[in-house]
Order: structure tokens, then C-alpha cells, then sequence
């Protein structure tokens, strides 16, 4: 919703106002998708990785807002979609295993793999998706916020190179607190003894939403076209009030 704001209310309704802001909105984007991806690597809740995670990816959207290009503002509401998929899919997978196992601190997990694969591969799957793995949405659009930083006419290149450097190191930082929630979560043997029969795998409701967020995911990363095609005209109209294109 926040995103959504900057764009309907800052860049609609205050263009000039957002294109002299803008280059300390790229600022914050930058130091957002760094010091959040590094404050979840230290978080033992599953949630509070989840949501800094959350945070993090953010700072993607941030920065193709502030870019005041076409490609950005195409990156970033790509993004908006596709962070709303993986992200709602994350906590609504928490919070089903919570509901199951009790436990919320990755480090009293372990194990779970084997009595509840379905949610296994559910949430591997989401976690693949939050690390933009090529051929899910979250690849796509970080790749056209990052075309569109560099094709911009804003900003300097030294400027552009730095912000450049510093979401490469976010884009590093994602794999590592993102596959290591499913390696705390499923593998090792803290639970792999408990009794069985206090654990019970995804039911065909919990299969059902997964599988619904899971579509659109792997649709938008193989043909963004379909979502960017709705946009384009909308975003050249908002472009259109900027003196910096």
C-alpha cells in the first residue's frame, strides 16, 4: 500500500516535488535492501525473517520508483505484484506451520521434512520465488529495476554504479536468509523423532491457496508481459509530469 501511495500520490500529484526527493528516496532504498537482508539473517523467529525479508525486497521497489524511468516504474510495479504473491504466501505458510509443530524459533525446528512434505515443497518453493530464482516473477522484475537505474538520465554514473553495487549485494545476501529458513525448518533431527502423530501435513485447503499464489508466480516470471502490457500507458501519462525522464 505504500508503494502504491508514492505512486498515485507522490509522482501523480507532486511530480516536482518527487523529482527533486527522489534521489534521497534511492538513498533509502539502498540502505533498506542491505540493512534489512542483514538484520533477517540474524532473526531466530520464522515471522520476523519473513517480515524483514519483506522489508527488504521493499527497497527494490523504492529504488525503481525514485529511477523516474520507464523501465523502473515498470520494475517496481512488477515487483509490487509479485513481493504481494511471495510474500502473503510466506506468512500464510508460517503461519500454518505454527498452527501444526507449535514452534516459531528457527532454531527449535528441525527435521519436519519427512512427516510434512507437502508443506516441504510449498515452502521451498515460495522460498526459491523470494530469492528471485530465474522463471519466477521476482527474477524478472529486480531485473528491469536494474535496467532501469542504468539506462537512467537522473543520476550520474557514479551514482548509478554505487546504487548498482549495493543491490548486487542484496541480491547475495537473499539466497543465504532465504534457503536458510527451509534448512532450519525441514532438515536436521531435532523433531525428526517426535511423535508423528502430533504433526499432520497440508490439507487440501492449504494445497489449494498455495498452489493459487504459486500460478501467477511462475506466469508473471515466464511472460511478464501480460501484467507490464496493462501498465505501460498508465506509466508514460506519470512520466509525462517529470522535467527529468
Amino acid at each position: 500500500m505504500g508503494a502504491y501511495g508514492l505512486i498515485r500520490i507522490n509522482m501523480e500529484l507532486l511530480p516536482h516535488a518527487h523529482s527533486i526527493f527522489s534521489p534521497w528516496l534511492m538513498i533509502i532504498g539502498t540502505i533498506q535492501i542491505i540493512y534489512a537482508a542483514s538484520t533477517s539473517l540474524g532473526q531466530r523467529n520464522l515471522k520476523k525473517r519473513i517480515a524483514y525479508s519483506s522489508v527488504s525486497h521493499m527497497g527494490f521497489i523504492i529504488i525503481g520508483i525514485s529511477s523516474l524511468t520507464d523501465t523502473g516504474l515498470n520494475g517496481a510495479l512488477l515487483q509490487i505484484i509479485s513481493h504481494g504473491f511471495i510474500g502473503a504466501a510466506l506468512f500464510f505458510l508460517a503461519g500454518t506451520t505454527y498452527d501444526r509443530i507449535r514452534l516459531v524459533y528457527l532454531d527449535e525446528m528441525g527435521g519436519i521434512a519427512i512427516p510434512m512434505p507437502k508443506m516441504f515443497t510449498m515452502f521451498s518453493s515460495f522460498s526459491m520465488a523470494s530469492l528471485a530464482l530465474p522463471g519466477m516473477s521476482g527474477f524478472v522484475a529486480e531485473l528491469i529495476v536494474f535496467f532501469g537505474i542504468i539506462t537512467g538520465q537522473k543520476y550520474l554514473l557514479i551514482p548509478k554504479l554505487l546504487i548498482t553495487f549495493v543491490m548486487a549485494i542484496g541480491i547475495i545476501l537473499t539466497p543465504i536468509y532465504s534457503l536458510s529458513m527451509p534448512r532450519q525448518m525441514f532438515y536436521g533431527y531435532k523433531l525428526f523423532n517426535a511423535p508423528k502423530d502430533s504433526f499432520f501435513d497440508s490439507g487440501p485447503r492449504e494445497l489449494f491457496l498455495s498452489i493459487s499464489i504459486f500460478l501467477p508466480v511462475i506466469g508473471i516470471g515466464i511472460y511478464p508481459d501480460f501484467v507490464l502490457s496493462l501498465a505501460v500507458d498508465k506509466v508514460e501519462v506519470i512520466l509525462s509530469n517529470f522535467f527529468y525522464r
